[in-house]
């Protein structure tokens, strides 16, 4: 492509609204355009880049025996209260009215229009396994859309299905698309973790993400330093401590304290000169219509996420001042376990725990030696918190440390969620109708770009690795009036451009400071540099993007050195 025929409009200046690197990139490297909030258009430049990544994921997904589909953004409401997700998505769902009066929503995901595919089609175990995929606008109305492309309201998304007779199936569906995902994400050239996550509002029974280590990630993630073991923050476990047994010797007896208008933990540790960790913490919370009391360890946080998994509950928020009262009998920020009128949740950092400060139940009170089982009854220990960095590995002991990532794909075993709730049987062996096993895989695929370059960046512009770079070389002649340049420059285009290379001829009459300035802003990963001076030697200047290495090629043998460079970086031979 000619750069004086591109509509390549780059900027100088970071636009002032642009938070993460990434966004600011592809605005001044003229790769997107916003609209309005959250919703951009791609300009060519970026839709390259977008259309390389696709290319990546098809590939592997028809590697992996998924076949590809195109289902409508437009869904009706039917289907998706047959899943009862139509009042539980909340106000993401972009629902509207069509002429008619019906009921209908832009799509954030298809496991109900799928389903409603399968169900219709598929009846017997023989037509099984099936894994159906595309890739396909969303829309989700985020109620704070930012960092550009990455928490943006309309997005591409690869999303993938599987059917399966059973869960041994269902396993090796999900092993298949953990390994496509691996594949893929490594062709892009990122560093990326598989961590594991909460299921959220797909439902399920787990689910894995995959995470580019960045700074700048909206995920807090936490991995092993010896094993493998990785979690978002959402999921990562706390083991159960070993319970010792306390001599009843070393129970003190309770005493209530008056704490006027003592209410918060740094406070309570205040006033009656203690430490966080010996302070236990009264969170009352309603879930699905019930109020639960959680108690928890001063000095750490409850996990909302661990805690509605734990409950199996639907819906879970913090009690209203009103519900308090009526479970402690006191106004918030006296509530304690003595005599409290609702089931009792304790985190596993209460089990050995003695002689510890809560609320009294009672205004302006707090009670001193406490102890669990003989002043009140908690009807079961769990893990509930917010993992630490003084915390160990659950699965080998070993410590941890914690990293920032941005979330590209994620992949869910749906077992039967949507199946039961839709009624997507086959036939068995046996002639039993069965339901379906399910599994969900998604790909954010602008996501994706945008998180390469958050790992794939330096001062002067974007650094993209030559699988999804929008082209693999630039030709920067130092002169474009220069007539033995001008020539040399045509020719060596043409023979590239024949050659299968994708290769930008910089044919400005602009300065050359500008155009490499330009060819380190868009970040193609090749510049091939045309001056008089090295031409008059027989020699041109290759430049490497991202090790900024210059080599001197010599002018007869650049074209074989430009293909096999090219063919080494992208795997192929």
């Amino acid at each position: 492509m000619r750069y004086s025929e591109m509509f390549l409009p780059t900027g100088r200046e970071t636009p002032s609204d642009a938070e993460v690197i990434s966004h600011q990139l592809m605005l001044r490297a003229g790769m997107i355009r916003k609209l309005t909030s959250g919703i951009y258009s791609y300009l060519p430049l970026g839709y390259r880049v977008i259309k390389k990544v696709e290319q990546i994921v098809r590939e592997e997904m028809d590697r992996a025996g998924a076949q590809e589909v195109f289902m409508p953004a437009v869904q009706p409401a039917e289907i998706w209260m047959e899943s009862g997700r139509w009042k539980m998505y909340g106000k993401e769902l972009l629902r509207f009215k069509d002429r008619n009066n019906r009921e209908f929503c832009i799509g954030p995901t298809h496991e109900e229009v799928i389903t409603e595919i399968v169900r219709n089609e598929i009846q017997t175990y023989r037509q099984l396994p099936k894994n159906l995929y595309q890739i396909q606008t969303k829309f989700r109305d985020e109620i704070r859309p930012r960092f550009g492309v990455m928490r943006c309201r309309e997005f591409g998304m690869k999303d993938a299905y599987s059917f399966d007779v059973d869960e041994r199936g269902a396993e090796i569906s999900y092993g298949k698309m953990f390994e496509a995902y691996t594949r893929i994400f490594s062709r892009c050239g990122l560093q990326f973790r598989p961590v594991e996550a909460d299921t959220g509002s797909i439902g399920g029974s787990f689910s894995h993400e995959f995470l580019v280590t960045a700074d700048s990630g909206e995920d807090g993630m936490v991995y092993c330093t010896s094993c493998d073991y990785a979690a978002n923050l959402e999921k990562a476990e706390i083991d159960r401590p070993e319970k010792y047994e306390v001599e009843e010797s070393e129970l003190l007896p309770v005493e209530e304290v008056y704490t006027p208008d003592v209410r918060t933990i740094e406070e309570v540790c205040q006033f009656l000169d203690v430490t966080a960790r010996d302070v236990v913490k009264t969170l009352i919370f309603v879930a699905d219509d019930s109020p639960i009391a959680v108690l928890i360890r001063g000095d750490v946080e409850v996990n909302e996420i661990k805690l509605r998994n734990y409950l199996g509950c639907d819906s879970l928020e913090l009690a209203t001042d009103d519900i308090v009262f009526e479970v402690t009998s006191s106004p918030k920020g006296f509530a304690g376990g003595i005599g409290i009128k609702s089931d009792i949740i304790a985190d596993y950092s209460l089990i050995n725990m003695k002689n510890f400060v809560m609320g009294a139940n009672k205004e302006n009170y707090h009670v001193k030696n406490c102890n669990m089982e003989r002043d009140f009854a908690v009807k079961d220990f769990a893990d509930v918190r917010m993992i630490e960095e003084t915390d160990t590995c659950p699965r080998c002991d070993s410590p941890i440390k914690f990293a920032r990532g941005i979330e590209v794909g994620h992949v869910f075993k749906l077992g039967t969620k949507y199946s039961k709730a839709m009624k997507a049987t086959f036939l068995d062996k046996d002639g039993k109708d069965k339901y379906m096993i399910m599994g969900c895989y998604g790909i954010g695929i602008g996501r994706t770009a945008a998180a390469c370059i958050e790992q794939n960046h330096d001062n002067d512009g974007i650094i993209w690795p030559l699988s999804i770079a929008p082209y693999h070389v630039i030709i920067t002649p130092v002169n474009i009036n220069d007539e033995k340049i001008a020539t040399v420059a045509e020719k060596l285009y043409a023979d590239l451009e024949k050659r299968g290379v994708e290769v930008i001829l910089d044919d400005r009459d602009e300065r050359a400071g500008v155009k490499f300035k330009d060819a380190d802003l868009i970040g193609i990963p090749l510049r091939i540099t045309l001056g008089s001076k090295k031409l008059s030697e027989g020699k041109v200047e290759v430049k490497f993007r991202k090790s900024k290495d210059v080599d001197e090629v010599a002018l007869y043998n650049v074209e074989d050195f430009i293909v096999k460079t090219v063919h080494e970086g992208l795997g192929e031979r």
